[in-house]
């Protein structure tokens, strides 16, 4: 599998220990930076991995930062991407079956090496169920494409219609 990785400082160690990982298991490995713990701004790295995962370059992304909040947050700005900031393997098996998640985030400030283990073998491993999900992942792409509101309006709401 093609897998983009990223991270900011606060998560260069962790991101540097899951390439690794991925790449002991055969995985071809894009890894957008940074390439130091020197102190970045994590908008940079999230939007470039995201975006390989959103144009087809990339299957998956791992991203990291000291929460995972930030790049989940600019990765879920990006068309086409969901993430999901997983703190246990469950999260990320849960967003993969019904989210069709293709991108994961971690904290490099709370999760050990072995548990981002755990977290990406999980993500990377679990199959979208599609069925019902489908239907919710498609209403998901009409959100960011600005399409009609998947919620009724409130004049529909108040004629039944």
């Amino acid at each position: 599998m093609r897998i983009a990785v990223g991270s900011d400082h606060a998560g260069f160690h962790l991101k540097e220990h899951v390439r690794q990982m991925l790449e002991a298991e055969g995985h071809e490995i894009v890894d957008v930076g940074t390439v130091s713990p020197d102190s970045v701004d994590y908008p940079r790295y999230a939007e470039e991995a995201s975006r390989l995962v959103a144009e087809g370059e990339a299957e998956r992304a791992v991203l990291a930062c000291g929460s995972g909040v930030g790049v989940s947050i600019v990765a879920n700005k990006i068309d086409g991407v969901r993430a999901v900031n997983a703190h246990d393997a469950s999260e990320a098996e849960m967003a993969r079956r019904h989210n069709d998640a293709n991108v994961v985030t971690l904290s490099g400030a709370r999760l050990a090496p072995e548990q981002a283990d755990r977290i990406v073998a999980t993500f990377l491993r679990t199959a979208f169920e599609g069925g019902r999900h489908a239907r919710r992942v498609g209403q998901i792409a009409d959100v960011e494409r600005g399409r009609d509101s998947v919620v009724p309006s409130q004049s529909a709401a108040a004629t039944g219609a």
